[in-house]
């Protein structure tokens, strides 16, 4: 008998994947938590059965979330991850030669537990010395900092169960003081094909605690939709107004999908996608 994941949306579609085995099965005190192993993508890890990452189609998300804000910065060295307990963030962001520290902030030990044993070519740089785990809530972790990193990459669930609070005015303000001057906070912020009235809210209290908000986009095959967005925010530093096109050269080396082209076209958004966010044509 054939085993199949389905994760539907609530516009009538949905992604349906075949399962070759459930590797991981457990509830922690804040979600349920899978690891699944699939003949089309790999190990996937699911939380409250929504598609987090998968081994093939992983570098999409965390390539993007990275790299886009990381090389807007002469020399990133302190670096904060609010979720991202998967630790492919933290791989990507420890490219970088300029990084001393990075500080995964994720509220469910279970998750980084999980990957860290059956997702161990995301998950694996979670041992660096660089890297500073704090099992705790981001909130009440961003709270406490101020005038900390030169880069934020929230890199939350949706805007539900623990995530929820990822997605208020008073985060954003706290993430505003803890970055250092010059410093950038990069955001996923859904999918404009299935999540556009998230994105539409999510904006304007960006617009709120930051000068300057832009939007980036990409592919992600096994997200909603196929099609996600990212925000782009700091005091005093415009998308592409800097571009380390040296180190990018070197990032792009070990990068499937990331290059030069990449961090200039990503801000090119199609004109629905501009509605959603209220940028200017």
């Amino acid at each position: 008998m054939d085993l199949w994941f389905t994760e539907y949306q609530k516009d009538g579609f949905g992604i349906t994947i075949k399962v070759k085995e459930s590797l991981f099965h457990e509830v922690s005190e804040f979600q349920t938590v899978d690891i699944i192993d699939t003949e089309a993508f790999g190990r996937m890890l699911l939380l409250d059965g929504l598609v987090m990452t998968s081994e093939k189609d992983e570098f999409f998300y965390h390539e993007m979330i990275s790299h886009i804000p990381m090389l807007s910065h002469p020399a990133p060295k302190k670096v904060l991850v609010i979720g991202g307990g998967d630790g492919g963030t933290v791989r990507e962001v420890l490219k970088h030669s300029s990084v001393e520290k990075v500080v995964l902030c994720e509220i469910d030990s279970f998750v980084v537990d999980a990957c860290r044993r059956y997702l161990p070519t995301i998950a694996g740089v979670l041992d660096d010395p660089r890297v500073d785990i704090q099992i705790r809530d981001g909130i009440d972790y961003i709270a406490e900092q101020k005038d900390q990193f030169d880069i934020i990459l929230v890199d939350s669930t949706d805007p539900m169960g623990p995530g929820e609070g990822l997605f208020t005015e008073e985060f954003y303000k706290n993430v505003n003081a803890a970055l250092k001057q010059g410093g950038i906070m990069a955001a996923q912020s859904e999918s404009p094909v299935a999540n556009k009235r998230e994105m539409s809210l999510m904006y304007p209290l960006l617009r709120k605690a930051f000068p300057i908000v832009s939007t980036f986009v990409g592919p992600i095959p096994t997200y909603p939709g196929g099609y996600w967005s990212w925000a782009f925010c700091s005091n005093d530093v415009k998308p592409l107004g800097y571009f380390d096109e040296a180190r990018a050269n070197e990032i792009t080396i070990s990068c499937k999908l990331y290059n030069s082209d990449i961090q200039k076209a990503a801000f090119v958004l199609p004109n629905f996608v501009k509605e959603i966010v209220k940028e200017v044509h």
